[in-house]
């Protein structure tokens, strides 16, 4: 039998069973890699919050609270960069979208704007393995296909990973990923970066949006 406690004695906080589960609950909720209950929509800077969760180690709602309680509403886009980097250990791209994100969550910077201009921004899922889905974006002939006469010159490509191409149209830059997504199914995500405004960006939305529906069609019909 255990020894009996002496009156007044306190109970460790660690044996408490209603503290065990509340912190067995926090635990789970930063546990990388997996998205607390109801912040699976917030989306920002073109980011989902399982995205930023595994490069972070936050969801958007816990960024957006510590940014908050930091006073990130008063400073500068450099400053709330710097403050994740030098105090949170963010990454600097991360620093630079979460930074991006804060910003559009508390009405400090329009939607779709960064640093360096407005983007637009549009997926697709299609039933094509990844690497054909590559060669369609990487083959001149074949991209202009779907693609048609846009004016468009490739500057960098990482085989079966990504592109990046000048929008030559005003100098704006494309960022093109693709990523395996199954047997016989790819995922192909552009970001259209360094446009000059809204308007601009909605327009490329639109017309990278109808591109991939091209896209799509071509790869599964062959039209």
């Amino acid at each position: 039998m255990p020894a009996p406690r002496k009156p007044g004695t306190r109970v460790p906080v660690a044996k408490r069973p209603a503290v065990r589960k509340a912190l067995a609950r926090t635990r789970v909720a930063k546990r990388p890699g997996r998205v607390p209950s109801g912040a699976n929509e917030l989306r920002l800077a073109g980011v989902g919050t399982a995205a930023v969760l595994r490069a972070t180690g936050r969801p958007w709602s816990e960024w957006l609270a510590v940014l908050d309680r930091a006073g990130a509403r008063t400073l500068s886009h450099k400053d709330i960069a710097l403050l994740l980097s030098r105090k949170f250990g963010v990454p600097d791209w991360w620093g630079q979208m979460v930074t991006v994100g804060y910003e559009q969550a508390r009405g400090l910077r329009a939607a779709g704007q960064r640093a360096d201009g407005f983007a637009a921004t549009a997926t697709r899922t299609v039933e094509a393995n990844v690497d054909r889905l590559y060669d369609a974006w990487k083959d001149p002939a074949t991209r202009e296909r779907w693609l048609l006469d846009a004016a468009v010159e490739v500057r960098r490509s990482s085989d079966g990973k990504s592109l990046r191409m000048t929008w030559k149209a005003g100098e704006s830059s494309v960022d093109v990923s693709f990523t395996a997504r199954g047997p016989g199914k790819s995922r192909v995500a552009v970001d259209h970066g360094k446009l000059p405004n809204a308007t601009a960006a909605r327009r490329q939305k639109a017309f990278w949006s109808q591109a991939l529906e091209r896209l799509k069609a071509f790869l599964e019909t062959g039209k």
